[in-house]
C-alpha cells in the first residue's frame, strides 16, 4: 500500500475524533472514567468480532511485553492523564496544553525510522496549533493560574504520552493493527477498575444515550485507534501530526451543523490556519501526487 493511502487511512482517525464531543455530549451524565471503560470495551469487542471472518486475527495478540506496554500505556495513559488534567485545571487551559500532541508528533518524528524533519513540517504544525488555540479559547485567550500547575502538568504529560506512543509505534511497524483490539480491551478493563475506585456508576438514561455510548465505542474510541495505528506505522507521520489539528475544528463545525454552536469569524480564521498548515506540511505529498 502506498504511503499517501496509508496517510489517508490515518486521517480517518482524525475525522472520527471530530465526533467525540458530539457523542460525549449525547451520552448524558455518565461519569468520564465509566464512559471511557464502556467505550473502550465496545471498541475492543468490535475489533474482536471481525475475527469471526478472519481466524488469524487473534494471533496478533501474541506480542512481546514491550509492545503491550506501549499500546496500553499509550491508550490508557493518555486518557487517564487527560481526564485527570480536566479535573485539576480549567477545561480550556488543560485542553489547550493537551493539544500540543500533534506538534510534538512532528517534532519527535525524527525518532521514527526513515523520517526527516523539515521546516515546512514545523511551520504547518505551528499554524495548526495556532488554529487550535483559537478553537479552544474562542479567541479570548487563556488565563494560566499557578494554582492549577498540577493540572497543567498532567495535560502536558498527556500530550507527551500520546505523541510518544504515536512516534514509537513506527518502530513496531511489523506488529499487526489487530493488536489494537487487545490494547482497547485491557484499557477498558483498567478504566473499569479506576471507575469503581473513584466514581459512582451512572448508566445511560435512555436509548439515545446508549446509542451515543455505542457510537463512541465503535467510532472515535474504536475504529479511530485502528486507523491511527495503521497510519502512523505506514503513512507520513509528520503530515498526520499537522493534520490532526483538524479534529477540534471539525468537531466545532459538526456542533454548528447540529445546532450546538454558532459560526464566528474566529472559527473562520481557525479554519484557514489549520487548512493552510496541513497543506504546507503535506506539500511534498501533494506535489508528488
Amino acid at each position: 500500500m502506498s504511503r499517501p493511502i496509508a496517510t489517508a487511512i490515518g486521517f480517518v482517525a482524525v475525522l472520527l475524533w471530530a465526533t467525540l464531543a458530539l457523542f460525549t455530549s449525547a451520552s448524558g451524565t455518565v461519569p468520564p472514567l465509566q464512559l471511557m471503560a464502556m467505550s473502550f470495551l465496545i471498541g475492543g469487542i468490535s475489533g474482536a468480532l471481525t475475527w469471526v471472518f478472519r481466524r488469524s486475527g487473534p494471533n496478533a495478540l501474541r506480542q512481546p511485553l514491550k509492545v503491550w506496554a506501549l499500546g496500553v500505556g499509550g491508550l490508557f495513559g493518555y486518557h487517564i492523564l487527560y481526564f485527570s488534567a480536566l479535573r485539576s485545571a480549567p477545561v480550556v487551559e488543560a485542553s489547550l496544553i493537551a493539544y500540543l500532541w500533534p506538534l510534538f508528533i512532528v517534532l519527535l518524528s525524527t525518532l521514527a525510522p526513515t523520517e526527516r524533519l523539515r521546516l515546512h513540517h514545523i511551520i504547518g504544525a505551528g499554524l495548526g496549533f495556532a488554529g487550535a488555540v483559537l478553537i479552544v479559547t474562542g479567541g479570548e485567550g487563556a488565563s494560566f493560574n499557578p494554582a492549577h500547575l498540577p493540572g497543567y502538568a498532567l495535560a502536558f504529560a498527556a500530550a507527551l504520552v500520546w505523541s510518544g506512543y504515536s512516534v514509537l509505534s513506527r518502530h513496531f511497524s511489523e506488529v499487526p493493527t489487530d493488536a489494537v483490539t487487545g490494547f482497547c480491551l485491557v484499557t477498558g478493563g483498567l478504566a473499569t477498575v479506576a471507575h469503581v475506585a473513584f466514581e459512582q456508576t451512572i448508566w445511560p438514561a435512555d436509548l439515545s444515550q446508549w446509542l451515543a455510548v455505542i457510537g463512541l465505542g465503535v467510532g472515535p474510541v474504536g475504529l479511530a485507534f485502528f486507523a491511527w495505528d495503521f497510519g502512523v506505522k505506514r503513512g507520513d507521520i509528520q503530515v498526520l501530526g499537522a493534520a490532526s489539528y483538524a479534529a477540534p475544528l471539525l468537531s466545532t463545525l459538526l456542533l454548528i451543523a447540529m445546532g450546538g454552536a454558532v459560526f464566528t469569524a474566529t472559527i473562520g480564521i481557525a479554519c484557514a490556519l489549520i487548512t493552510f498548515g496541513a497543506v504546507i506540511a503535506a506539500k511534498e505529498m501533494i506535489f508528488k501526487a
